[in-house]
């Protein structure tokens, strides 16, 4: 038999690089970024055309490269960085193994003008599939620009695999923010399709956090900062109350380099403990610098994974640096025996102005009237207001034990679940889950017929959003106005409210919006896949009724009563049963 076993060709071994290293676009971007930064700049500018499908530019005012050297820095291993196998474990730089450009000049058409400071000329090169086509004297101001052209042009099965503009768009910004976020001392600018993202310059850390969120983020921002013989750690972690629902702002920083690593992050989540719910996640911007020689960066084809020779005790002074400026910043619970708690204010109600008190009497009230006494309601039952939609016909099996229900029969709340009489049993409700389900249903049904109820603002507000926040408003803005919200892009990175849906409750649009986004972060790159109704379940948990709210007689009967029309009425939208049902024969069980 021949032999079997050979070479791959250059050309597909720089492919299959290509592909561990340039996933997407915001992959190139980031390999470039970073050598950029290797290279000293302290100006670079970032273009970006069709979220980086079509073009990609970066310009930097950085040492430049020799005509030989530009060259040899599109070659598979080829770089400045390292000698010896040595040199891997004192590794400050940012891009160190030689595979960016030849893995993006492999799957690209790229054209590169570089000039040392020092040179009269720089040169130009241009290369189309690891293919030289021209190189050649340029007359180009000092620095490197590189130009990357239809991406994955001759791979067209990777190209198929990438996602929408606005998804694709948000992973550049995500890598740009990275990036940014570790050297507030260098000028950074983003240009999206001819519009600035990104306009940065060279400030302190607290002002570059501010910058790229926004200057309401100043007041959130607390400061971290540890000396140890291991290590140093610098940053910030934001306060409690603004905490959120996904682990979106949760950056580590290694020697200037961005990592991902949960045991740091079980770190810092342990020092908030006490301090954040279960479904809330701290926001930290820390940056740790160490040895090198005490980590190993090479161990994943992105370097977004490191190994610490002590992990343990890198651990432990995370944990003490962070609670330690909890603690010190007064964030943390105080213990006073002295302080008359009844003056607390809490968090959700501290910027909300004063309420005069008043005092409602019924003059009709009559103490020996039987008529049956109202409970107290949280005022959430102008929600049904026009939810029984006769047009909506039940195409799945209601449960035989609804048809039943005594339409007269008293109900009561036991916590958060309704109980009702039937005639085989007890019907017990999770309140939550129905309110859930109707709302669903309902927005669901505008989804489909694109029509909805909106009820506008005299006064229009605002929503300041980041970035990557605003990237995820654009794509959802569409399916966002069918479900009756009225929005109007306002400025950079803004949007006017000018009305909502008529289900939502004056004063909560800015709360339910960023809630929108933030559940939306958590399904990543699944967005595009049932997008539609991913939207309307977010919308109905983030205004249904809150857990353990009391509800009157009538708004019971109208919960079950509107709850009886939906599609799925015994399930909620989580897949998990909204009402179970207490046979009489179960409970004789109970008892013999």
């Amino acid at each position: 038999m021949p032999d079997i076993i050979r070479l791959l060709p250059d050309t597909v071994a720089n492919q299959i690089a290509a592909g561990e290293v340039i996933q997407r676009p915001s992959s190139a971007i980031k390999e470039l970024l970073e050598n950029a930064v290797d290279a000293g700049s302290k100006r670079i500018e970032v273009y970006v055309k069709d979220s980086g499908k079509t073009l990609i530019q970066i310009v930097d005012d950085g040492s430049g490269m020799s005509p030989a050297d530009a060259r040899m820095a599109f070659e598979r291993h080829a770089t400045s960085k390292i000698r010896s196998a040595a040199d891997l474990f004192a590794i400050r730089t940012m891009g160190f193994r030689g595979e960016a450009l030849a893995s993006i000049s492999a799957i690209a058409q790229v054209e590169l003008k570089s000039r040392r400071h020092d040179d009269e000329v720089g040169t130009s090169i241009e290369i189309e599939g690891n293919e030289i086509k021209k190189q050649e004297p340029s007359g180009t101001p000092p620095g490197t620009t590189i130009l990357i052209k239809n991406l994955f042009y001759n791979v067209p099965a990777r190209r198929n695999f990438l996602k929408s503009n606005a998804i694709e768009a948000r992973h550049i910004i995500d890598e740009f923010e990275r990036v940014a976020y570790s050297n507030p001392d260098v000028y950074f600018s983003l240009n999206q399709n001819g519009i600035e993202i990104f306009r940065l310059p060279p400030s302190n850390l607290r002002q570059r956090i501010v910058n790229i969120n926004g200057s309401n983020y100043n007041e959130r921002l607390v400061p971290v900062q540890e000396e140890t013989s291991l290590l140093s750690i610098t940053g910030f972690v934001g306060k409690p109350e603004f905490s959120k629902k996904t682990r979106g702002e949760q950056f580590f920083f290694v020697n200037k380099r961005f990592i991902k690593d949960g045991y740091l992050n079980h770190a810092v989540t342990n020092a908030f403990k006490e301090l954040l719910s279960k479904d809330s996640y701290p926001a930290y911007w820390l940056y740790i610098d160490i040895d090198p020689s005490r980590i190993d960066v090479n161990i994943h084809p992105t370097k977004t994974e490191i190994k610490f020779e002590d992990e343990r005790s890198v651990y432990a002074i995370v944990r003490s640096a962070v609670k330690r400026s909890l603690g010190q910043y007064s964030v943390s619970p105080a213990i006073d025996f002295d302080r008359e708690k009844s003056f607390d204010i809490p968090h959700s109600m501290r910027f909300q102005p004063v309420q005069k008190p008043t005092v409602t009497i019924n003059t009709d009230y009559n103490p020996f009237s039987r008529q049956e006494k109202q409970i107290a309601t949280s005022g959430w039952q102008k929600l049904y207001d026009g939810l029984v939609q006769p047009e909506i016909k039940n195409t799945v099996a209601t449960p035989s034990y609804l048809n039943t229900a005594e339409n007269d029969a008293p109900l009561f709340q036991l916590g958060p679940y309704i109980i009702n009489k039937i005639n085989e049993g007890l019907l017990v409700i999770d309140a939550v889950a129905a309110h859930e389900r109707i709302l669903y249903q309902k927005f669901i049904q505008s989804l489909s017929s694109g029509t909805s109820v909106s009820q506008q603002s005299l006064f229009p507000l605002t929503l300041s959003l980041s970035a990557s926040d605003f990237q995820i408003m654009k794509e959802i803005e569409s399916d966002i106005r069918i479900l009756g919200f009225d929005l109007q892009e306002f400025g950079l990175n803004t949007y006017a409210i000018h009305g909502i849906p008529s289900d939502i409750e004056k004063g909560r649009e800015k709360e339910i919006l960023e809630s929108i986004i933030e559940q939306y972060k958590q399904n990543s790159d699944s967005l595009s896949t049932g997008a539609s109704e991913n939207l309307a379940r977010i919308l109905a948990r983030s205004i249904a009724i809150p857990k353990n709210s009391v509800l009157s007689m009538q708004e019971m009967k109208s919960l079950l009563r509107d709850l009886h029309s939906c599609e799925k009425s015994n399930t909620g939208i989580d897949g998990k049963p909204c009402m179970i049902l207490l046979k009489t024969g179960d409970l004789s069980e109970k008892f013999r």
